[in-house]
């Protein structure tokens, strides 16, 4: 056996356990942290950190594996121009082979410089819904991501883009059932109180989340708390 076949080997044996490393994570952040774990092993990167897009607008940072990635992450975030906005945007891979080099983003450039990396490779997480976020891989090496590693690293971003949604869609039905669960006790609690059947009950809790612009889920939690409903 070659040796490229022994190293395709690996890789596909590192996926499979990556696979089942995502499969058993709890939680979206769980999930996200998992990927960038597997990227420093698969890639041999320096460092490694994953951007989500939160509400279509805001960007999370759910995972980094040290504090270099969130400080570059952090500056990107707060305004400052980098690779990140753009892979988001153009929905693309952006390939930084050495930073003292590339003149696309100055002062995003100096800051990186400062904190050791050398090079860097965005690449974009996307489903059928878009762009949910980005993967970022950095190292402290020139010129550190070949034609395979990118290749790698696409294959990797498939595997989180399905690990994301997937981790969003369950979290988003936890909360669903938990809503419910809170809207029922609230509803049970006026009923009790005021005589009403389950009908006239959530008419009342819609009624206060309307007229106080809060969310359902928040008009139970207030009532559940303090036995009153909001002002």
């Amino acid at each position: 056996m070659s040796l490229l076949e022994v190293s395709a080997d690996s890789t596909a044996e590192r996926f499979a356990q990556l696979s089942l490393d995502l499969h058993d994570s709890v939680g979206l952040e769980e999930t996200v942290q998992a990927v960038v774990d597997f990227a420093l092993q698969a890639l041999d990167c320096s460092h490694a950190g994953v951007a989500l897009v939160v509400n279509g607008r805001k960007l999370e940072i759910p995972a980094v594996t040290d504090p270099v990635v969130a400080e570059i992450y952090a500056f990107q975030v707060n305004g400052g121009n980098g690779p990140l906005a753009d892979a988001l945007r153009d929905h693309s891979t952006i390939h930084v082979r050495h930073t003292a080099d590339d003149d696309r983003w100055p002062e995003w450039a100096a800051k990186v410089l400062d904190l050791g990396v050398r090079s860097v490779l965005d690449v974009p997480l996307t489903t059928a819904a878009g762009t949910v976020g980005v993967l970022g891989l950095y190292s402290t090496q020139p010129d550190a991501f070949g034609r395979d590693e990118e290749a790698i690293a696409h294959i990797l971003a498939r595997h989180a883009s399905i690990a994301v949604a997937t981790a969003r869609h369950e979290d988003n039905l936890a909360q669903a059932v938990d809503a419910r669960k809170l809207v029922g006790q609230a509803m049970g609690i006026l009923m009790e109180r005021y005589h009403l059947d389950d009908d006239q009950a959530f008419a009342v809790l819609r009624r206060y989340s309307q007229d106080t612009n809060t969310k359902l889920r928040d008009v139970a939690t207030q009532l559940i708390e303090t036995r009153k409903l909001p002002h």
